[in-house]
């Protein structure tokens, strides 16, 4: 599922289009029956952001287009006109540039305040406020793994299944450990080595995955060798080292 980092990239990416008047085209069904072409067709799009996993575009007269793309859908932003092959759920035409959704099926049309606001702080914003997701987080059953916590996106927004593996192997902290074992120093270290990762992701490349997706491989910082396992509701695959990330009532 892409998150917050690449939902971040999109909204950059689609700032070609603030301020023009755009076309509206919805050529897959599934999108078509949203009435959006009726709603939005010659509007003046006003602004793009990235909210967690979530992509809200705002349009002149108080409308907010809210976009989430779950498991498979991508923005791609191209020159006007550029060949396409297929059916993307939606396009937005500017004088010289195409946003086109592709595989997204959550679009969700409301007029005023975004429906965002069950989310958590968002681990993306500039400075991030830590404080209100420790507040959050010590507010979650003490029980609660802290693998689990973190990608549970009413306590922090942004975070998923890669930057929770990733963050974790950087603070040696195991997806195992519940929040009642953690202080807040350790809390904090696991938070704000998910902020740095993801806008290091955001403003540049990628960093080197250390244990996501690498299941049965050497560590790189340890030897040790890397798990994996369901963890959680739903059953998201949880990577770490035992080496080197101890702790917790890991599975057999």
């Amino acid at each position: 599922m892409p998150e917050g980092d690449s939902l971040h990239r999109a909204a950059q990416s689609l700032q070609v289009l603030v301020g023009e008047q755009v076309e509206v085209e919805t050529p897959h069904p599934r999108a078509s029956g949203k009435r959006l072409v009726e709603r939005l067709d010659g509007r003046r799009l006003e602004s793009v952001e990235a909210v967690g996993k979530n992509l809200l575009l705002r349009f002149e007269g108080g409308l907010v287009l809210r976009s989430h793309l779950r498991m498979t859908g991508r923005w791609r932003v191209e020159r006007r006109g550029a060949a396409r092959a297929g059916r993307p759920w939606l396009v937005l035409r500017g004088a010289e540039h195409e946003a086109v959704l592709w595989n997204g099926p959550v679009l969700e049309l409301s007029r005023g305040a975004p429906p965002v606001g069950r989310l958590g702080p968002d681990i993306l914003d500039e400075p991030p406020d830590y404080e209100a997701m420790l507040e959050r987080l010590r507010s979650a059953e003490p029980d609660r793994l802290v693998g689990e916590a973190i990608v549970d996106q009413r306590l922090v927004a942004g975070i998923g299944n890669l930057w929770r593996a990733e963050a974790l192997w950087d603070v040696r902290v195991s997806p195992w450990r519940a929040l009642a074992e953690l202080s807040d120093l350790e809390l904090g270290s696991v938070l704000d080595a998910a902020h740095r990762l993801m806008r290091t992701g955001v403003e540049g490349t990628r960093p080197l995955r250390h244990v996501y997706r690498r299941t049965g491989r050497a560590c790189r910082r340890c030897g040790g060798t890397i798990r994996s396992h369901p963890l959680g509701e739903p059953a998201r695959v949880a990577y770490w080292c035992p080496g080197c990330q101890r702790g917790g009532s890991e599975p057999a």
